[in-house]
C-alpha cells in the first residue's frame, strides 16, 4: 500500500480540530460527548495518561515489530477500529472508508449492528475479514438471521455488547433531537446548511429522498417501508433488548461457530463469568464514557482483570486512547490488544475518504516511535517498561 501522510494534520488532535469545523454541531457532539456531565469521557483519557513508561537505553535494539496475533490472524499493529453506531452521520460513507482502511493497514474492523453499512457491503470491502458487534435483537428469527448473514459473509469474531442494558442519559443528544424518537430540529437544519460540504456530500451519498440522513443498512431487511422518524424510533426501541444475560450468551454459543467476545465488561466478576462460559475474549470498556458517568474509567478496571485473568482469556480494551503513547500505556498495563473509535472518526470528519488512512498511519507511526524509544522489540514485551511509582 502506498500512502502519503498529509503534513497539515500530523496528529489525531489536528484531525479532531479540523473535523469539528467540518461537521455540524449535532453530529460532532453525538460523536464526542458522553452522558450526564461527560465526566467519564474525560477520565478515560486522563487516567491513561497518568501511566508512565520507563525506557532502557543501554541495550541493543534489533528491529521493532508491531505485528500481533489475535484469534488466529496476524495483524500489522496491536490496534483495531472499534464499532461506532451511525458512523455516516458524522461523515458520509465513514463505515466504508474505515473498512477499507482496515484492509490497507491490516488491522481488524468491527461492524456495529446499528451503523450505516450492511454486513454484505462490509464483507465485500474487507474480503470477509471483519468482526461483528451485536446489539441483542428481541426476535429470535431476526437474531439468528443476522448472525447467519455475518457468518456466511466471512465474519469469524462476534462481539456481544454487554454495557447497554439501558441507553445513557445524554442531555446534548436530547437537545439536538437524538432521543427516541428522533426529531428534526430547525436549529439542526440551519447548522447543516452552515456546513455545506457535509450537507452536499450527505445528500449525494444518502439521497435527496432521505434528506441526506443515513440509514441502518443491516436492519433495513427487517424494517417496514416508508417509516418516518417517529416510526423509526419506535421500531428501534422495539427491535432491541440491551440486557445481556448468561442464558442469552449460552443460546448464542449454540448457534455461533466462531469466536465470541464480550464487549463492555468492567468487573472481575463479569470476566470470571466469561471464563466460566468458555468465551474467547473480553473488551474492557465503558462504552466510551457514554453509559455511566458515575462509573470508573476503562483503564482503572483493566488492572484487576489483568492480574487475575492474564493468559486465561484474551483481554482487550477500548476507551480513552487518542494516540500511540496512549495505546502503549494500555498495552504496558497488560491488555493484549486495543480498539479505538473516535480517533478514526476524527480522521474521516477532517479528511473524508483519506481520513481513515491518515488516522491509522499516525497511530501506527506514533506507536512505533514509543517502542523504539523504550528499546522494546515486541508488543508483548511492553509490560516490562511499565514505571511502577
Amino acid at each position: 500500500m502506498s500512502f502519503q501522510m498529509n503534513p497539515d494534520y500530523p496528529s489525531i488532535e489536528h484531525l479532531r480540530v479540523k473535523s469539528k469545523k467540518r461537521m455540524p454541531k449535532f453530529a460532532y457532539e453525538y460523536l464526542t460527548e458522553g452522558c450526564n456531565e461527560d465526566l467519564n469521557v474525560y477520565k478515560n483519557t486522563k487516567e491513561i495518561r497518568d501511566i508512565e513508561l520507563m525506557p532502557t537505553y543501554l541495550t541493543d535494539l534489533k528491529e521493532v515489530s508491531m505485528k500481533t496475533e489475535l484469534f488466529g490472524k496476524t495483524y500489522d499493529a496491536p490496534f483495531g477500529i472499534t464499532a461506532v453506531g451511525l458512523q455516516s452521520l458524522m461523515w458520509p460513507n465513514t463505515a466504508q472508508i474505515l473498512a477499507k482502511t482496515s484492509v490497507d493497514f491490516n488491522i481488524p474492523f468491527m461492524l456495529s449492528t446499528v451503523t450505516t453499512m450492511s454486513i454484505e457491503e462490509c464483507a465485500e470491502i474487507t474480503k470477509g475479514n471483519f468482526w461483528f458487534q451485536l446489539y441483542y435483537p428481541k426476535n429470535k428469527e431476526y437474531r439468528e438471521d443476522i448472525l447467519k448473514r455475518a457468518w456466511d459473509n466471512g465474519c469469524r469474531v462476534l462481539c456481544l455488547l454487554s454495557d447497554v442494558p439501558t441507553f445513557g442519559y445524554r442531555p446534548k443528544d436530547i437537545y439536538n433531537g437524538f432521543g427516541m424518537p428522533p426529531k428534526m430540529m430547525l436549529r439542526n437544519i440551519v447548522n447543516a446548511a452552515l456546513h455545506p460540504t457535509w450537507a452536499l456530500e450527505s445528500l449525494r451519498v444518502n439521497g435527496i429522498e432521505n434528506r441526506g440522513m443515513p440509514s441502518f443498512k443491516t436492519l433495513e431487511k427487517y424494517m417496514p417501508g416508508g417509516m418516518d422518524l417517529r416510526q423509526l424510533g419506535l421500531f428501534m426501541d422495539d427491535f432491541f433488548d440491551g440486557k445481556l444475560t448468561v442464558e442469552r450468551i449460552k443460546d448464542i454459543q449454540k448457534i455461533w461457530p466462531g469466536k465470541i467476545v464480550i464487549k463492555g465488561v468492567a468487573s472481575v466478576e463479569d470476566v470470571q463469568t466469561c471464563v466460566d462460559l468458555g468465551l474467547d475474549g473480553v473488551i474492557v470498556s465503558n462504552h466510551g464514557g457514554r453509559q455511566l458517568d458515575a462509573g470508573p474509567s476503562s483503564i482503572s478496571t483493566l488492572g484487576p482483570i489483568v492480574e487475575k485473568f492474564k493468559g486465561k482469556i484474551t483481554i482487550m480494551m477500548d476507551g480513552g486512547m487518542r494516540n500511540g503513547p496512549d495505546m502503549a500505556r494500555v498495552l504496558a498495563s497488560g491488555a493484549d490488544f486495543c480498539f479505538l473509535g473516535r480517533p478514526f472518526m476524527y480522521g474521516t470528519g477532517a479528511l473524508g475518504t483519506k481520513g481513515g488512512d491518515q488516522a491509522a498511519w499516525i497511530l501506527k507511526r506514533e506507536f512505533q516511535q514509543v517502542m523504539e524509544q523504550l528499546n522494546c522489540e515486541k508488543v508483548e514485551d511492553l509490560p516490562k517498561f511499565l514505571h511502577k511509582k
